[in-house]
C-alpha cells in the first residue's frame, strides 16, 4: 500500500490542474500531504485484514462500511467529495450509485491479500459496492486490483495490458503523450483508471510511474494513487521513498500499513 499512498502524497500538491504538466518536479515539499485516498486505502485494508475468509457478502460490506466510516469521521477534513461526506455521516449508509474515482483508488490492499485472480475481483467488488455500486465504478476497482495481482504475481506489462483491455474494456492504446494535453480534472473511474494504468504502463520504474502520473495533471492525487498502487506490486517501493511516507504518517496509520506489510510478508 505504500505506493497508493506515495502517489496520493506526491501528486495532492497538483490536484485540480495546479501542476505543469511536468515530469520535472520535487517529490515531495511542504504541501505533500496525505488526502482521503490515503485515509481510505487505510480503512479498506483495515477492514481486509480482519476478515476470516469465510465472509458471505454482506458480512464484508459491513466490515467494510464499519471500517471506512470509523476512519472518515477520525480525518473529517481530508478532502471527501459530497457525498461521500453525506455517506460517511448518514444514519443508516447504502451505496449511491457512483461511478466516481474513489472506489479504485481505496482497493490496493485487494490486490495483495488474495490467492486467486477470482477472490481479488470479488473483494475489490464488494469494497467498491458500499458506495460505488455503479457499473464503472465497480468496475475501476476491479481493474485497479486485478493489475496490482497481476503485476506481484510476475505477470508482464503486455499481459497487464492485454487482461486489463480485454476484462474491462478501457482503452489502453493511447501514449501518455496523446493523453496529456486534452486531460483535465475530471474524478471518473472511466477518466482515470485507463490513465492511471497507462502511466504504470509507460513508466520504468516506480519513481518514474509517479512523475509520469502527476504529469498527466488532473485529478493527479488519486491519478497517481491508483497508478503507485500498481508501480508499488512491479517495482517495488524504495527504502528511501517507504521512510518519507512514513514520516509523514500520523501513528495510527502506520499502524495498519506495518501491519499489512508483515501479513503479506509472512505470506509469502
Amino acid at each position: 500500500m505504500f505506493g497508493a499512498v506515495l502517489g496520493d502524497m506526491i501528486g495532492s500538491p497538483y490536484e485540480f490542474d495546479r501542476g505543469n504538466k511536468t515530469k520535472e518536479f520535487p517529490l515531495f515539499n511542504r504541501y505533500s500531504v496525505f488526502t482521503d485516498d490515503s485515509v481510505m486505502t487505510i480503512a479498506v485494508a483495515e477492514a481486509l485484514l480482519g476478515l476470516n475468509g469465510t465472509e458471505d457478502d454482506e458480512a464484508v460490506h459491513q466490515a467494510v462500511i464499519h471500517s471506512m466510516r470509523k476512519w472518515g469521521r477520525k480525518y473529517p477534513d481530508a478532502g471527501y467529495g459530497g457525498r461521500f461526506i453525506g455517506w460517511l455521516f448518514m444514519r443508516t449508509p447504502h451505496p449511491y450509485g457512483s461511478y466516481g474515482n474513489g472506489s479504485a483508488m481505496r482497493v490496493s490492499s485487494a490486490g495483495w491479500l488474495f490467492k486467486t485472480l477470482e477472490e481479488t475481483r470479488r473483494y475489490a467488488r464488494l469494497t467498491a459496492e458500499v458506495t460505488h455500486n455503479h457499473p464503472e465504478g465497480i468496475k475501476g476497482a476491479e481493474a485497479t486490483a486485478s493489475a496490482i495481482f497481476l503485476a506481484r504475481n510476475g505477470a508482464s506489462k503486455q499481459e497487464i495490458r492485454e487482461y486489463i483491455t480485454k476484462e474491462f474494456g478501457y482503452d489502453l492504446s493511447r501514449t501518455c503523450d496523446e493523453i496529456r494535453p486534452m486531460y483535465h480534472h475530471v474524478e471518473s473511474c472511466q477518466e482515470t483508471v485507463p490513465e492511471a494504468v497507462t502511466a504504470f504502463l509507460e513508466g520504468n520504474d516506480f519513481e518514474d510511474v509517479i512523475r509520469t502520473a502527476v504529469s498527466l495533471g488532473g485529478d493527479c492525487d488519486t491519478l497517481t494513487c491508483i497508478a503507485g498502487s500498481i508501480a508499488e506490486a512491479y517495482y517495488g517501493v524504495p527504502d528511501e521513498l517507504r521512510k518519507e511516507c512514513r514520516k509523514r504518517l500520523p501513528h495510527d496509520m502506520k499502524e495498519v500499513l506495518d501491519r499489512f506489510t508483515e501479513c503479506i510478508v509472512s505470506a509469502e
